[in-house]
């Protein structure tokens, strides 16, 4: 039984080491060739959730091997239950809010209603100018006009009113 546990531990560890020292190097070098090894299935079928899991067991089994005085089958049981229990953890407290975490950059112009923003090219009363406000971790240039029509000078903050045929509707905050 020693045997099993030490080489899901140290294939677990072995695994770990060489996903986060040479994955993308490795997935470069053979440019999709391995993607048959991906699993398009439930996202709980996640590789660091079933390594993880398997590690998990092979380091569960050793120390209950070691230091109890159970029998081979209990001392199985008990290995294969805190594996699940903490592969489950491992994906509801990492794999899954890191699914949920990825960010886009793409923002459509009717998302920058009621952003804060600053002018760059001062907007005349009857006339266009420039405006930087932020999205999500960036900022964008877009062209602006006076909501109320009344010029806005550079460097001054705004809020954008309304966003019609591409262009913000902005008017001045005093902070």
């Amino acid at each position: 039984m020693d045997t099993l546990f030490m080489a899901c531990l140290i294939g677990g560890i072995i695994y770990a080491i060489v996903s986060v020292i040479f994955g993308d190097w490795l997935g470069q070098m053979f440019d999709g060739i391995l993607d048959f090894l991906s699993i398009d299935g439930p996202s709980f079928l996640q590789p660091m959730t079933i390594v993880g899991g398997i590690t998990v067991f092979g380091g569960a089994g050793l120390l209950l091997a070691k230091y109890s005085d159970l029998s081979n089958p209990v001392i199985i049981l008990f290995a294969i239950i805190i594996a699940v229990v903490t592969a489950v953890a491992v994906f509801f407290l990492y794999v899954r809010p890191m699914e949920n975490s990825e960010n886009s950059i793409a923002f459509t112009m009717q998302s920058l209603g009621g952003t804060l923003g600053e002018v760059l090219v001062p907007i005349p009363v009857n006339g266009y100018g420039e405006v930087l406000v932020k999205v999500g971790a960036g900022f964008t240039n877009q062209i602006a006009a006076s909501f109320e029509n009344e010029p806005i000078s550079t460097g001054a903050k705004i809020v954008v009113v309304e966003v019609r045929n591409s262009v913000l509707y902005v008017s001045e905050v005093n902070l």
